[in-house]
């Protein structure tokens, strides 16, 4: 049997793994619901646009949203209001924040054939392990890097290079899987990773602020985590290109 010629897959975690894009917006939709209960005159719509403004423009994973919100609206802080959406985000977070389909048995396989796994994402350390205790991974991967782990956003290769010296693998033995272009892939590229585009997961361009930010070609594109089993087995046999699988 031929050497196996890729050791290492290396994922992002929200928008890949996770539809965490999805989870967000019902998060922040209750929320508002729930601010409109305790007496914010706001009109649901123009209320869940207005947050996700604060969002492009300060991040996504900001977490004092929901204050400069009300502040906007009322010019002041009620802490009644707030707390009414904290608790309502949090309840719909962890109801909605679920893994794509076909991420458990892609793993599963991954891990039953002898891949090393790691995650490396641009959230905060405990907000990241917060969502992967939630959906069952914890113990899934051997290395999970955030941006308090590396002082690094993607796409400097830093964190992806930080990865692959954990696991012991070369760049040219491992892989990237992510979903946004000019920073999993362009990334992954410049770490000397191959790279796969999860383009099934591709849904934060429309939250994101504008820019001019250089992009990468992935080496491979998947519609479904699932198409990542055959992707691996073209560069297994030495195919390094394939587009999209």
């Amino acid at each position: 049997m031929a050497e196996r010629l890729i050791d290492a897959v290396i994922f992002d975690l929200d928008n890949t793994l996770t539809d965490f894009m999805r989870a967000k917006e019902r998060s922040i939709t209750e929320a508002v619901e729930a601010m409109i209960d305790a007496g914010l005159p706001v009109a649901r719509q123009e209320a869940v646009d207005a947050i996700f403004a604060i969002y492009r423009d300060k991040g996504i994973e900001y977490q004092r949203v929901f204050n400069i919100y009300i502040e906007q609206v009322i010019g002041r802080m009620d802490d009644r209001i707030l707390a009414s959406a904290v608790v309502a985000y949090r309840r719909a977070r962890d109801s909605a924040l679920v893994l794509y389909p076909h991420a458990q048995l892609v793993l599963n396989r991954l891990i039953k054939e002898g891949y090393k796994l790691a995650v490396v994402s641009d959230a905060p350390r405990f907000e990241a392990w917060l969502r992967l205790t939630a959906l069952g991974l914890q113990h899934t991967f051997d290395v999970v890097l955030t941006y308090d782990d590396t002082g690094a956003h993607k796409p400097n290769p830093k964190p992806f290079r930080m990865a692959l010296e954990k696991l012991g693998v070369p760049a040219e033995r491992g892989l990237i899987i992510g979903d946004w272009r000019e920073r999993d892939i362009l990334g992954g590229r410049n770490a000397g990773l191959h790279t796969v585009y999860a383009r099934y997961g591709d849904l934060y361009s429309q939250y994101a602020t504008k820019s001019d930010a250089p992009t990468a070609e992935p080496d491979f594109v998947a519609e479904d985590l699932l198409q990542l089993l055959d992707i691996l087995e073209k560069l297994n046999a030495g195919q390094t290109r394939g587009g999209q699988a």
